[in-house]
């Protein structure tokens, strides 16, 4: 195991700690968390400037701290069991730009990508 994911196991809980967000929504069927309607808002209300032309709905600062608690989520989700895919309704050409800008931010190449995914299966 390389030291990168050596260190990243380390941080992580274990997946039985992991759970998904509680929501009132499980137990009565109608309510959600304030997290849950948070971030929904939040999504229409980028969905809607970009529709309007608008890229500065949030700063590159906010965007980069959204960014890295959904990639985190995501993972833990993921590695819990989660079979969710990442994205909803997105181009081809969204997914390239933003794998590509992740594999950057992680200083990581293709072919790193590649091999990994060969040895998990994901």
């Amino acid at each position: 195991m390389s030291s990168r994911k050596t260190a990243t196991a380390k941080s992580r809980k274990p997946a039985a700690a992991v759970a998904p967000v509680a929501t009132e929504a499980a137990s009565n069927g109608t309510a959600k968390s304030g997290a849950v309607a948070r971030a929904e808002q939040l999504a229409e209300d980028i969905q809607r400037a970009l529709k309007a032309g608008s890229l500065d709905v949030l700063t590159p600062e906010a965007l980069q701290k959204l960014m890295t608690a959904a990639c985190r989520l995501y993972s833990a989700q993921s590695e819990a069991g989660s079979q969710m895919l990442p994205v909803g309704e997105v181009t081809p050409t969204d997914i390239m730009i933003t794998a590509s800008g992740l594999m950057r931010a992680g200083n990581l190449a293709v072919f790193e990508l590649g091999m990994w995914q060969s040895w998990t299966g994901r």
